[in-house]
């Protein structure tokens, strides 16, 4: 149980969830786990729920405290609510900013000032912790150039010149990615980024990862009641999630890439997870698909100390904190959106 920004997440598995006065009380196999009181309570998260008793529903309903249940892997399933209050006002705040390509660019360049932020000190840490390993002179050069595209996009007003320079940091950073590949080398390199299909091992697991963060992120979008359809940076596109990939920009380095680098620098995984398709497209085997999953909810469990809010908390809590923050600065009780800063 972990209370942040006037939200209640609840990530015990077999949990059910009760009513005794005014507090939700945490009940499993009939014994207390916690007792919180409501009055001070937004939204209430649970992850993996047992389930919730009508009282503790009609009194969330009545109060305006919104209930959102979460499969454990972290899949949205259903947010409970009362009269459509705060959700509507918050969703149509959303829909005018989206629609204003000027105010869509103010928001979308934090995302990318976390991103090229987050790049910038996976960088400088490969450095510190590797300099006979890496071109440590080459990696300073991308990281004081790194640095002077963060100056840029601070005050980018435009969308189409905050995704050049954002494509810009992009191409710096992935120039040193085969070099952050410490172990079996002959196996797992990066050349550069290929998507649809990936063509290499590395790519495989790179667009995985981003597959699992952007499904965690939009799920964390829809537990806060914001359309994770509709974005700042990604435009409208039928099917895409776009605000969860505009937020999840700013986790891609700190949270996916050195996910998978840590998987084949640790040798989690190895040539034989592979198979190379007639078509060229390289794919995870089943069975790899399961270590990788199986380490993503280990990962998620790692806990952090969150850079804006100064509160440790699990990496999987990460996108239900942007996702709340960017809640709040829609709602104007934060003159910004903080992005996730890791160092």
């Amino acid at each position: 149980m972990k209370k942040l920004l006037n939200t209640l997440f609840i990530n015990q598995t077999d949990v059910y969830l009760s009513l005794d006065g005014d507090n939700i009380v945490l009940l499993k196999d009939q014994e207390t786990l916690g007792r919180l009181p409501l009055h001070n309570l937004e939204s209430v998260v649970s992850f993996g729920y047992t389930g919730a008793s009508p009282a503790l529903m009609g009194y969330c309903a009545e109060k305006n405290i919104s209930l959102v249940f979460f499969t454990m892997n972290g899949r949205f399933l259903a947010r409970v609510i009362g009269q459509s209050r705060g959700n509507v006002v918050l969703r149509k705040k959303q829909y005018r900013v989206s629609d204003d390509e000027f105010m869509s660019a103010k928001v979308a360049r934090n995302f990318i000032v976390g991103k090229i932020y987050n790049n910038k000190w996976i960088i400088e840490r490969m450095t510190r912790d590797y300099p006979l390993r890496v071109d440590v002179a080459q990696f300073k050069e991308v990281s004081q150039h790194l640095s002077s595209i963060i100056l840029e996009v601070r005050k980018c007003e435009d969308l189409e010149r905050l995704r050049g320079l954002e494509g810009q940091a992009a191409i710096s950073y992935n120039k040193l990615f085969n070099q952050m590949i410490l172990q079996q080398k002959e196996d797992f390199y990066f050349k550069v980024r290929s998507r649809r299909p990936p063509l290499d091992n590395v790519n495989a697991m790179l667009s995985f990862a981003y597959t699992l963060l952007a499904n965690d992120m939009a799920s964390a979008l829809e537990g806060v009641g914001l359309d994770a359809y509709v974005g700042f940076l990604h435009r409208d596109r039928p099917g895409r999630v776009s605000l969860a990939l505009d937020v999840m920009e700013e986790l891609r380095g700190t949270y996916a890439d050195r996910f998978v680098l840590s998987l084949i620098n640790k040798k989690v995984v190895n040539k034989d997870d592979f198979l190379k398709k007639e078509n060229g497209a390289v794919i995870m085997t089943d069975d790899a698909r399961k270590k990788f999953l199986a380490s993503w909810q280990t990962k998620k469990q790692e806990k952090i100390t969150h850079p804006y809010l100064g509160e440790k908390i699990p990496w999987g809590l990460v996108p239900h904190a942007q996702a709340l923050l960017l809640a709040r600065f829609l709602r104007n009780d934060l003159d910004e959106y903080p992005p996730f800063l890791w160092k």
